[in-house]
């Protein structure tokens, strides 16, 4: 099997890419305001959606400051060299994965600058394969490397089961990475995952996630766009914080205690008598918060394949939304009031719940009660909003892409946007109202994306920041 191409990533930090989003931001306020100037409410309804969007753009700008002071964690000699001597176990749970994204995924923990002590691969009782050749050539290129690895294959419990296999096999950790079965690590992801340690008060560390595939169509182009942004966007934000409420599925990294002491918990978790599968980051998550800060290191990059076909998507995305509707329960119930979490965690369901009410009224009461439809400039407000935070998305630099490509992505943010306030917003809330359906829902009849040779029409150099 040939090897992919090693591919690398890197936050790049831009003074025009703050003055591009205080400028959009600018421009979204100017047409808020000429909208419901020109627009024929009554005076009440008029005070009262200026109200609304005034304090919406007090929140943005607020976010806006925030997430620009996100910087990736350092460490001077003496922390590296305490970090270098923690145990760090890496659990690769596997389920019908597609071997190619496997092996590639278990290659570039070979090719890290710091490599892991031990990479714990459980096969949780895949239907479609049993991976022969991927863990033969496994456990003889670890072994010459130097890293203990266990490869267990055991009947089908789930995610979290799978892990817990590899939390098993590995007491002596002081730090557990987890990884997704389709996670490419850039070559430095586990070195700079691992900083942010260097504060004791860290309990976890979120990477960033990127798509492997993200040109393979639209959809993923699309997909990798939004997903890019909101993780520079509103968790980087709360990184500063310390605040982080979901870590990265693909990559995290947990103090050891994190997961053993709750390990029971994390395994046994139920939602009305039924047993919870999903939302497994979100709960290690939840667990971290409550034993300290919760951070994201935009230096340590992960690779992801996202989803291809739009069946995919929704079925990803409903259980992401099921299992946000659980955890947020869990979150009002366990974090301290006294806690910035809580009062975040707080502050975001209030925003949901006010977009869609003044969406629902504007596009509904007023056109069809009052016969008042809303002012072509509102239409300009969410693309406005949306190019200005997916300026974040040309801060990372890809090996594999130059930065042209970049840009026509970011150009289809309205495409995004208009996707996520209408068929990502009604998932949300069908996904809120059928959470009791605990179930995974992905990859049960096999791997849902193929590796083939998606890497080898790569260009041959990186693209430039511009």
């Amino acid at each position: 099997m040939i090897k992919p191409r090693t591919l690398t990533a890197h936050p790049h930090h831009s003074g025009a890419v703050l003055a591009g989003a205080v400028a959009l931001s600018a421009a979204a306020a100017w047409a808020a305001q000429h909208a419901i100037a020109a627009t024929h409410y009554g005076d009440a309804a008029r005070g009262r959606l200026g109200a609304v969007w005034g304090i919406t753009f007090v929140l943005l700008m607020a976010q806006t400051v925030m997430y620009h002071f996100d910087r990736p964690y350092k460490a001077n000699t003496r922390i590296r060299r305490r970090l270098s001597e923690l145990h760090v176990a890496v659990l690769v749970p596997a389920y019908n994965e597609d071997e190619g994204y496997l092996r590639m995924g278990l290659q570039s923990l070979l090719d890290q600058t710091r490599c892991p002590d031990s990479v714990h691969v459980v096969d949780d009782g895949s239907t479609n394969t049993d991976y022969a050749s991927v863990k033969q050539w496994w456990l003889g290129a670890a072994d010459t490397a130097g890293i203990r690895t266990t490869w267990k294959r055991v009947p089908n419990g789930g995610k979290r089961h799978a892990q817990g296999h590899g939390v098993l096999a590995s007491p002596e950790a002081d730090v557990y990475v987890t990884l997704d079965s389709d996670s490419c690590l850039a070559p430095n992801a586990l070195e700079e995952v691992l900083l942010p340690f260097g504060n004791p008060s860290v309990q976890s560390v979120a990477g960033i996630v990127l798509a492997t595939n993200h040109r393979a169509n639209f959809l993923a182009r699309i997909t990798d766009l939004w997903l890019l942004t909101g993780q520079l966007v509103d968790r980087s934000a709360l990184s500063t914080v310390g605040a982080v409420l979901v870590n990265s599925g693909p990559l995290a990294a947990y103090r050891a205690p994190v997961i053993r002491d709750n390990l029971a918990a994390y395994l046994g978790e139920t939602f009305r008598g039924r047993p919870v599968t999903l939302s497994d980051d979100s709960l290690l998550t939840l667990y971290a918060l409550l034993r300290g800060k919760t951070v994201q290191q935009p230096t340590a990059v992960v690779f992801s394949a996202m989803p291809e076909k739009f069946g995919h998507l929704c079925r990803m995305y409903l259980r992401w939304m099921r299992g946000s509707t659980i955890r947020s329960l869990w979150r009002m119930r366990y974090l301290p009031l006294n806690s910035i979490a809580y009062w975040i965690h707080f502050l975001r369901w209030f925003q949901v719940i006010l977009s869609t009410t003044v969406l629902g009224w504007l596009l509904l009461v007023e056109p069809f009660k009052y016969h008042n439809g809303p002012s072509a400039s509102f239409l300009l407000l969410p693309f406005l909003i949306g190019w200005a935070q997916g300026l974040r998305y040309l801060s990372i630099v890809r090996s594999d892409e130059r930065i042209r490509s970049r840009v026509v992505t970011w150009l289809l943010m309205p495409c995004a946007v208009v996707f996520a306030w209408t068929v990502l917003r009604v998932m949300r809330w069908y996904g809120a109202i059928t959470c009791a359906n605990t179930g995974w829902g992905t990859r049960q009849a096999g791997a849902e994306v193929s590796l083939a040779a998606k890497l080898s029409h790569a260009p041959a150099e990186a693209g430039s920041s511009g």
